[in-house]
């Protein structure tokens, strides 16, 4: 009876042992739940102080951004009215560079004609005259492989000879070997000329040989070429390959034939060829008239570009 009351004190200690025990440790997890639900809380506190804070910087941004947008619209409206103010101005100035530009073209086209002879395009032949005192501004002595052997020394305008030259190197590289029986003459000479056909011919020499002062050969700018095959640039030239390639290639160059058949001043003289710049004479190699059936006033508009 005795061992049953000390077992049942002994259970009774060790009960009330677990139940301290538990209480304590209930007290403890307590306590350890109740500092982590406080540190919980002040996270949270943290977090919603800091989400605020956020959420107003956010607010902030937002009007800041709304502020700069509106900004940009109106610093694009103004650069739009400083492009467009830009391209008035742009415009204006072209306009007056366009306007410069003429002008100095005008002034730069004036220059260039006051020093070219005007002479050069007009027409001769019984229709426009030169006095004895008219002489080339400048000739040049054309190179001797050019000239019919036993020819005097000939001569041709300065500034037109590489014209000639570069078609005459043309016809060789062809195979067609020009040749040079007259070029420049003066005044002087013509006359000297046309009084020894005079007195061969008669009144006939006027349908070949202009009288002087007529004479498109004071110019400068004139040749009457031949072939070896020929001798001379009268008799049979226009039967040649020679007559043939310059009717194809002279005008690349800046050459016409002054009297085709049929003109109105001399016989058809298939030898006698004028240096009048290659845009006239291209025009005329395109067109059906002639030298001396278009208007002086158009032939004038290509004084300009003689030499070019």
């Amino acid at each position: 009876m005795k061992l049953s009351q000390d077992i049942a004190f002994i259970l009774l200690g060790v009960v009330t042992a677990i139940g301290i025990i538990g209480s304590t440790y209930l007290i403890y997890e307590n306590l350890q739940l109740k500092d982590e639900a406080e540190a919980l809380l002040q996270d949270r506190n943290l977090f919603l102080n800091e989400k605020n804070q956020k959420t107003a910087e956010l607010e902030a941004a937002n009007e800041k951004i709304s502020e700069l947008e509106n900004e940009l619209v109106g610093i694009k409206e103004e650069l739009e009215d400083l492009a467009d103010d830009y391209r008035d101005e742009k415009n204006k100035n072209d306009n007056f560079e366009d306007q410069i530009r003429a002008i100095s073209g005008a002034v730069g086209d004036l220059d260039k004609l006051a020093k070219l002879d005007e002479e050069l395009l007009q027409k001769y032949s019984k229709v426009y005259f030169l006095n004895e005192n008219y002489i080339p501004e400048r000739v040049e002595e054309i190179k001797h492989k050019y000239v019919m052997e036993g020819k005097a020394p000939q001569f041709f305008h300065a500034r037109a000879i590489d014209h000639l030259e570069d078609m005459f190197e043309a016809a060789a590289d062809d195979g067609i070997d020009l040749q040079v029986v007259s070029a420049y003459r003066s005044f002087d000479t013509q006359t000297e000329l046309k009084g020894q056909y005079t007195q061969i011919y008669g009144s006939g020499a006027n349908a070949f040989s202009a009288d002087q002062g007529y004479s498109e050969h004071q110019l400068g700018t004139t040749l009457d070429i031949t072939v070896d095959s020929v001798g001379g640039p009268y008799n049979g030239f226009a039967d040649t390959e020679a007559y043939e390639w310059l009717l194809d290639n002279a005008y690349k160059y800046g050459f016409i034939l002054s009297y085709p058949e049929d003109n109105g001043f001399y016989i058809f003289e298939p030898w006698h060829w004028r240096f009048v710049g290659t845009e006239l004479a291209k025009h005329l190699n395109r067109s059906d008239e002639t030298f001396y059936t278009m208007e002086q006033r158009e032939i004038d508009e290509y004084l300009l570009e003689i030499f070019d």
